[in-house]
């Protein structure tokens, strides 16, 4: 369904999208909680009108993404190139540096790994996650490997990304979701704990590599693929405060498009010691 829907011209597939999402913000109420609690623990002086508005913006922007996969794993190389706009410090993605991407769950993430696959000259890696469809699961693994690049599963471990790295293919990282307090760190998200993994410090120092933040954002035309400047004196000694940094320099981040961060995700689920989980 929705690799048909992916033929449709972009406007009227991302107004399919804006009726679905709003039909999500209406009918999945446990969800719509989620994103509502995230927005009050992070937003604390909007108001629950405005929160309540930025919510449906935020399914909006999911639904639209979801569906843009139909022409994202599927259409012509020609129309990626019309539609994913890279941009930016396009020279940090020049060479064979060890470079780690700091790509963070916005809703334009499969939009950047496929622009970056499709129109840079070097060999990418990511981590994936089995789903727990596996027909969901194949549909995923075929349309991320579409342009090349290699999926590391997390059961593989540590040494064979490092090694990736040290041969020179960039790491596309997203760590900006809770993973389960067994292998994170607690540092501030928004003022509150949340549970971290550490994995940007850690691959950055293991593997001698600078970090180089990448931005996906959904516009009319498609996405627009923001590469910016790699990060000074990251990693530092300290793999905690490096952490802390990550989520705090994420903060600015969301600030330039609030409405299309991964609000959908427990990002509090876990917390220390004292602390109440939200949900």
């Amino acid at each position: 369904m929705i690799e048909w829907l992916g033929h449709l011209p972009l406007s009227w597939l991302r107004a399919v999208g804006a009726l679905l999402g709003l039909a999500l913000f209406i009918l999945v109420g446990s969800r719509r909680r989620v994103v509502l609690t995230n927005l009050e623990i992070c937003f604390p002086d909007q108001t629950p009108a405005e929160r309540r508005r930025l919510a449906l913006r935020t399914f909006v922007a999911f639904a639209q993404a979801w569906l843009d996969r139909g022409w994202l794993w599927r259409a012509s190389p020609e129309v990626l190139r019309n539609r994913l706009l890279l941009k930016g410090a396009l020279d940090e993605l020049a060479g064979d540096a060890p470079t780690v991407l700091f790509a963070p769950h916005f809703v334009g993430l499969d939009a950047g790994w496929t622009a970056l696959t499709q129109q840079v000259p070097r060999s990418f890696t990511t981590i994936y996650t089995d789903q727990a469809n596996k027909v969901a699961d194949a549909w995923i693994l075929a349309g991320r490997q579409r342009m090349g690049g290699r999926l590391f599963g997390r059961i593989e471990g540590v040494k064979p990304i490092i090694a990736g790295l040290k041969s020179g293919a960039p790491l596309y990282l997203l760590p900006d979701m809770n993973f389960g307090p067994e292998e994170s760190v607690y540092v501030p998200f928004y003022g509150r704990p949340a549970a971290t993994v550490p994995s940007l410090s850690r691959f950055a120092r293991l593997s001698r590599a600078k970090v180089v933040p990448i931005l996906c954002k959904l516009v009319p035309q498609g996405y627009e693929i923001a590469v910016l400047p790699a990060w000074t004196d990251f990693p530092s000694a300290d793999m905690q405060a490096d952490t802390a940094r990550m989520n705090q320099t994420l903060q600015t981040y969301i600030s330039t498009m609030p409405d299309q961060y991964f609000w959908v995700h427990k990002r509090f689920k876990d917390q220390p010691e004292g602390w109440t989980p939200p949900y």
